[in-house]
C-alpha cells in the first residue's frame, strides 16, 4: 500500500472527517460583505478564491479570507468554512496556501484536481487540513479513485462547465435544464468512486437560479442517491436543498424506533446505536420484518440527516 493510500472506516463512520451539509453556499472571496450572510443562511460556506475572483482582486480576496477566518470582522467559523483555492497553473496557489497556513482552516477545495502529487504538495503546506478535490477535467475523472484514496482527502466534489469544455462540448445541459448523458455519467462515476473509497461526495451546483423545479429535482436526486451535500450559488437555493435532505416525520419515527431495537439487541446504551457499527449484531425482528446491517445503516443515515437539517 502506498503512503498516499489509507484504509477507510466502514459503516456509520463513513465521512466522519467531513460531515458538513447538506447546503454548501459559494461566496466570492472578494465580497467580505457577504461572508456573514452566507454563513447565516447555509450549513457551510465555500469561500471562492478561484473562478469567482478576477485576477486583479486575488490578493485582496486572500486578505479578506484570512481576516475572516481569524475572527476579525466579518468573521467566518473555521469549522463550517471551506476555501476553494486557485489551481497551480494559475500562478496564485502558492500565495493562497501561504495565506491559509496562518489560519485554523479545516477544509480546502482543490479545483480541477488531476494528480495525487498536487494533493501531496497541498497537504505538506496545510498539514491536518481536509482536502476536497474537485473533479472538473477528463483526466480528473480518470484519476478520481487515486485522488479519493489520498490520506488528506475527506470528500470528492465535481463540476460541470469545465468538464464539458474539456470534453470539447458546448453545453452541459439539455434545453429542459437536465444534464446531458456524459455529464450524468460522470456525476454517478464520482459518487461511486467516493463510496468505494468510503468518503462522501458533494453534488455540484444548479447554475440556474430561476429554475426552482430543476433545483428541487437535482437536490432530491442528490439526497436519494447518496451525495452528502449539494453546493449552492445563491442563498435562495439553500432552503430547497435542505428540504430535499430533510427526512419526513414518519421516516424519523421509524429510524428512531429501529435504532432503539438495534441497541437492545446489541446491548448498547441509549443513543450508542446512532453511531455503532451496524454489524454488531446479526439479523433481528422489528415490526414484523427481519432487519440486518444495511437497514440499520439506512436508519442511522436518516437520523444523521435529521440532525443536520435541524441546525437551522
Amino acid at each position: 500500500m502506498s503512503e498516499s493510500v489509507i484504509p477507510r472506516p466502514s459503516g456509520a463512520q463513513q465521512g466522519s472527517r467531513f460531515s458538513l451539509g447538506p447546503a454548501l453556499l459559494f461566496c466570492p472571496g472578494s465580497r467580505p460583505d457577504r461572508f456573514s450572510k452566507a454563513a447565516e443562511r447555509a450549513d457551510a460556506v465555500i469561500v471562492d478564491l478561484e473562478d469567482a475572483v478576477v485576477p486583479g482582486e486575488k490578493e485582496q480576496a486572500r486578505q479578506n479570507v484570512v481576516q475572516a477566518l481569524n475572527w476579525e470582522e466579518p468573521g467566518l467559523a473555521t469549522a463550517t468554512t471551506l476555501v476553494r483555492v486557485n489551481t497551480a497553473s494559475s500562478g496564485e496557489l502558492d500565495a493562497d496556501l501561504d495565506a491559509l497556513a496562518g489560519t485554523e482552516l479545516k477544509y480546502v477545495v482543490a479545483p480541477k484536481c488531476e494528480t495525487a502529487e498536487e494533493l501531496d504538495a497541498m497537504a505538506e503546506r496545510l498539514p491536518g487540513v481536509g482536502i476536497i478535490p474537485q473533479i472538473e477535467t477528463p483526466r480528473g475523472v480518470l484519476e478520481a479513485e487515486r485522488l479519493a484514496q489520498h490520506e488528506a482527502v475527506v470528500a470528492l466534489f465535481w463540476g460541470t462547465e469545465d468538464l464539458i469544455t474539456g470534453l470539447g462540448g458546448v453545453t452541459a445541459r439539455r434545453p429542459d435544464g437536465s444534464p446531458r448523458g456524459v455529464i450524468a455519467h460522470i456525476r454517478h462515476s464520482v459518487l461511486i468512486t467516493a463510496a468505494a473509497c468510503r468518503i462522501p461526495a458533494i453534488d455540484t451546483i444548479c447554475g440556474s437560479m430561476a429554475d426552482s423545479q430543476r433545483l428541487a429535482v437535482e437536490s432530491e436526486d442528490a439526497a436519494a442517491e447518496g451525495f452528502l451535500a449539494k453546493a449552492c450559488v445563491h442563498p435562495d437555493q439553500v432552503d430547497a436543498v435542505r428540504r430535499a435532505y430533510t427526512p419526513e416525520d414518519a421516516d424519523v419515527e421509524w429510524a428512531k424506533a429501529l435504532i432503539a431495537a438495534f441497541e437492545q439487541e446489541a446491548g448498547l446504551a441509549m443513543d450508542e446505536g446512532r453511531y455503532a457499527e451496524p454489524t454488531t449484531v446479526g439479523a433481528f425482528s422489528f415490526r414484523h420484518e427481519m432487519i440486518d446491517a444495511p437497514v440499520v445503516l439506512q436508519a442511522q443515515r436518516v437520523l444523521t440527516r435529521y440532525e443536520a437539517t435541524r441546525r437551522h
